[in-house]
């Protein structure tokens, strides 16, 4: 449920709406927009009706029932699109597109720091770079943990570049947040209920990944659950999901977009990177996400992708990031957007 004020409501009058809301039994969520405050009521389906009690209220002006499950996720909460906003300047959601690039893994110091420089020179806003890394084998290379992190936030001191990094556990959320400026839930985590719930108390950005096999309406109830504990910057990825076809990594869902842009205001990246496991085919795939409706794509980029210890195959050289961002520079005019 929705409880619309009116405009011009006193701080007073809302928090008297949002104590009777607690009272029977639901969260207030206030939203302030640049007209009138909204309150979403999170809470039980079932004692919705009680909520109608509310309408006798000073300020009140009316109710909306909410038909998705997902509440704040939902473009019936908010009609306008969130913009999140990062450390350093970058925007995620408006007008200007972001590009995250980086490799899959952090290797090294030497390569972390050379790799950010080179995606920086080319125009990348941010630098990706996992330093835990979930792997479907145990014996695959699983990061070097907060090693990594610390290559990570000496490349961002050399470049400038926020950084961006993968969240495993719930209990390194804390060792995380100290280095990150953005934090990302890979796909094998959109359902780790435990680290969703830990993600909404931190005041950091989450980047929220689309599960191998999970529909949209798993993936924005994921993404509830880091807005309903309080956190409000979420950003959605399309990653690919698991299908019949053999021919690439995973299916790059670029339906997803623009029904994501008709059912949330939550910002939109897509990783052509994942999507098709195949340097080739990452250029064409990150052209037609932006073309789709994304709000920026996230590329994986190595220096010497032939000797990288994860993902290789699927990571641009310096050389052909430079291309992709050239291009989408070029496209990017001609759908209302900067780079």
């Amino acid at each position: 449920m929705i409880v619309i004020l009116k405009i011009g409501t006193p701080e007073p009058q809302v928090k008297t709406v949002c104590d009777e809301i607690e009272r029977l039994g639901f969260r207030p969520h206030v939203i302030v927009g640049e007209e009138r405050t909204v309150i979403a009521c999170i809470g039980h389906e079932k004692k919705k009706k009680d909520l109608y009690d509310l309408q006798s209220l000073d300020g009140v002006e009316s109710l909306v029932p909410i038909s998705k499950p997902y509440k704040l996720a939902s473009k019936e909460t908010k009609k306008g699109a969130s913009v999140v906003k990062v450390e350093g300047g970058v925007e995620i959601g408006g007008k200007s597109l972001c590009v995250m690039a980086g490799p899959c893994s952090v290797e090294s110091e030497k390569q972390i720091i050379e790799t950010a420089l080179a995606v920086k020179q080319a125009g990348a806003h941010m630098l990706r770079g996992g330093a835990f890394k979930p792997r479907t084998s145990p014996y695959d290379f699983q990061g070097l943990e907060e090693t990594g992190l610390k290559y990570l936030a000496k490349a961002r001191k050399e470049s400038g570049l926020p950084i961006i990094t993968e969240i495993v556990n719930p209990e390194d959320v804390a060792l995380v947040e100290k280095y990150s400026d953005v934090l990302q839930v890979g796909a094998r985590n959109v359902q780790n209920f435990a680290l969703l719930k830990e993600l909404g108390k931190c005041s950091k950005p989450v980047f929220l990944k689309r599960g191998l096999s999970s529909t949209i309406k798993e993936w924005l109830l994921s993404a509830e659950y880091i807005l309903a504990g309080g956190n409000p910057n979420v950003i959605l990825c399309e990653r690919g999901i698991r299908t019949f076809e053999t021919s690439t990594r995973n299916t790059l869902d670029l339906n997803a977009v623009p029904v994501l842009k008709d059912q949330t205001h939550l910002p939109v990246i897509c990783d052509p990177s994942h999507g098709t496991g195949n340097w080739i085919y990452v250029i064409p795939m990150a052209l037609a996400s932006i073309a789709a409706g994304a709000d920026g794509v996230m590329i994986e980029v190595h220096p010497k992708p032939e000797e990288a210890l994860s993902d290789g195959g699927q990571s641009l050289t310096f050389k052909r990031f430079a291309e992709l961002m050239a291009k989408l520079k070029a496209l990017a005019p001609v759908l209302g957007r900067t780079v």
